[in-house]
């Protein structure tokens, strides 16, 4: 896994370590309380900023809950942009998400699946996380050299639906290699999986 280059400027890692210190905290806080129960100002409390300065790093508490979701697909965009992006779609897509979750640190593995538990037991969460997908998907649409088709928006569809699967297949302790092999299995059992009779 790469780590991250540390900013430079006094301030900037101020900024790093108040955005990661609500982060971490904002997991933990949620997954005791209950997200739709924890009002923002517990969280405030707990880290000992203020409003405006949470304002200043994250636009809502859906998004600080949120952090490792975001971090996964933003990294995958800058990996996606470094790819050649030739050949099947499906493959493109499997191969920069391995490539980023290679770039995950050990932080993110332990702040995601707290987030997936929170995702699961928040109606609100939830639908932040689809919106962002949807977004994702336009994101990576509007990259791609191929026409905006039926054909493209369904072969994204299912490459976002096969990586929410192999999430499913996840399990505890949830190690990094876990998570990778579970994406391979998955994006290997989808054309089978188009083809199944019942």
């Amino acid at each position: 896994m790469t780590t991250v280059d540390q900013p430079g400027t006094l301030r900037e890692r101020k900024k790093l370590r108040t955005r990661a210190a609500l982060a971490d905290t904002a997991v933990i806080l949620f997954s005791e309380r209950g997200f739709d129960n924890t009002p923002l100002d517990a969280l405030l409390e707990v880290v000992e900023v203020s409003r405006r300065t949470f304002f200043r790093n994250y636009r809502s508490k859906e998004d600080v809950a949120l952090t490792a979701v975001t971090h996964l697909w933003n990294e995958f965009l800058v990996v996606f942009d470094e790819s050649e992006q030739s050949g099947p779609l499906t493959e493109l897509f499997r191969d920069t998400m391995l490539t980023t979750l290679d770039r995950m640190d050990d932080s993110w593995y332990q702040r995601f699946p707290r987030t997936l538990e929170l995702v699961d037991q928040s109606p609100a969460l939830n639908g932040h996380t689809l919106r962002h997908c949807a977004q994702m998907r336009s994101e990576i649409t509007r990259r791609l050299t191929a026409p905006d088709s039926l054909e493209l928006r369904l072969v994204l569809e299912f490459c976002v639906a096969t990586w929410r699967c192999a999430l499913e297949e996840w399990h505890a302790p949830h190690t990094p290699e876990d998570l990778r092999e579970a994406t391979r299995r998955a994006f290997a059992a989808m054309d089978t999986s188009l083809r199944l009779r019942v």
